[in-house]
């Protein structure tokens, strides 16, 4: 790592992760080996806090600390703010369906929180929005200092318009939704939480959530093991579009193994 690059990455640690003690930063020049076996061009972080380690390991620190639409891994912050204003109660809540048809078929139904951030449908937060307004979303992004905490733009505001946020801002974000941490109610925070659940072992689980703004995938979220969590949150460019997001999930998944963050396939 060059002289910019280190101060870039050190500086970016600080400003993220605050009064809590710093990670020790590990650039991981070697996981671009992942990237190009998938054709792509992207950043990830990974923090390691398994055994009372703190390490994060980024590969491409300028782009981590780049701010990027969040797309639908907005949905974790969203479904608290839902939560928080009353617009939405629990899990069994039914969102009733709108009546119109939309190209992926599982958003031509009723909803419920589960539902809604399995299938990332974006009418339900949609409506959200709607009834939250774009006053009370920003000050619910800078309450929990969300990438740079602004509504404006083309709507929805957190795929067409010009909310952004890195790599780095996410994991700091999970950690707190982790730790219970975000000025919302616990019960909401483990609400939100176990609908993130993606899959689940003997003794780990994986919550996680995908994002598309059409040329940006994400994929965030973290490992749960009964030494610690692993957290991580990828960006990388689609340029190929639909053809382009599997690769979100493989190149994560790929990493992880190589750490043993998740099981072997």
């Amino acid at each position: 790592m060059n002289r910019r690059n280190l101060i870039l990455l050190v500086l970016s640690t600080a400003l993220v992760f605050g009064a809590r003690a710093a990670p020790i930063s590990l650039e991981r020049t070697d996981w671009s080996s992942f990237f190009a076996a998938s054709e792509a061009h992207g950043t990830i972080v990974v923090l390691d806090n398994r055994n009372g380690n703190n390490v994060a390991f980024v590969y491409d620190p300028e782009r981590a600390a780049r701010r990027y639409s969040p797309a639908s891994t907005f949905k974790i912050p969203h479904s608290l703010f839902a939560l928080d204003a009353g617009i939405l109660r629990d899990e069994f809540q039914v969102i009733p369906w709108d009546g119109i048809k939309r190209s992926t078929e599982a958003w031509n139904e009723d909803q419920n929180l589960r539902s809604a951030m399995r299938n990332s449908t974006v009418w339900v937060y949609e409506r959200f929005a709607r009834q939250l307004g774009d006053a009370r979303e920003i000050e619910y992004m800078r309450k929990i200092a969300y990438g740079n905490a602004v509504a404006e733009g083309s709507k929805p505001f957190w795929v067409e318009g010009d909310l952004a946020i890195s790599a780095n801002e996410q994991i700091s974000f999970l950690g707190h939704l982790y730790r219970n941490e975000l000025p919302f109610r616990v019960e909401h925070q483990r609400l939100v939480k176990d609908v993130m659940v993606n899959e689940a072992g003997r003794d780990w689980i994986l919550r996680a959530k995908t994002g598309w703004s059409g040329k940006i995938g994400w994929w965030v979220g973290w490992v749960e093991w009964p030494t610690g969590p692993v957290f991580f949150a990828l960006n990388i460019d689609t340029p190929n579009r639909l053809d382009d997001l599997s690769k979100r999930q493989e190149i994560t998944r790929n990493i992880l193994r190589s750490i043993k963050a998740l099981p072997p396939t």
